[in-house]
């Protein structure tokens, strides 16, 4: 239980960076604009992207084995961009819908196309990397 806590604050902080470094990808708060509103945000939706990477990108990597092969594992960035797109719509699907407008008032992460979605994917991969050696060299994880 731990180690899926400290999971989805590195996966939280990777989006974070993800929405601070890239401008077709946003995230609005659930709730509100208050600080512990966008940081509850985060973490719900590294939460969801941690259940997603754990649950059904395992099932989505064995089916796509031939591709992984043929393409010498560059069918990986497709995919992973692919899995933050279901992620971003799995949080939109959250919100409350009291009043939303399409564009306008959707809470969650969105992603403007797939070409976004590969770069975010691959800057979250390269953060997480960063983030688990640093807990495990502290022996958090």
């Amino acid at each position: 239980m731990i180690r899926f806590l400290v999971s989805s604050i590195i996966s939280a902080g990777a989006i974070w960076l993800v929405t601070f470094l890239i401008p077709a990808v946003t995230l609005t708060p659930y709730g509100g604009d208050g600080l512990w509103q966008t940081i509850a945000s985060y973490l719900l939706v590294g939460a969801i992207f941690g259940l997603i990477n754990a649950i059904i990108a395992p099932v989505v990597k064995v089916l796509a084995f031939p591709l992984y092969v043929l393409t010498f594992g560059l069918i990986s960035f497709v995919i992973n961009g692919a899995l933050l797109l279901f992620v971003a719509w799995l949080s939109t699907q959250i919100g409350a819908d009291i009043l939303t407008i399409e564009g306008f008032t959707t809470e969650g992460l969105t992603i403007e196309s797939l070409g976004w979605a590969i770069l975010a994917s691959i800057i979250i991969s390269i953060s997480s990397f960063f983030a688990r050696a640093i807990f495990k060299a502290a022996r958090i994880l």
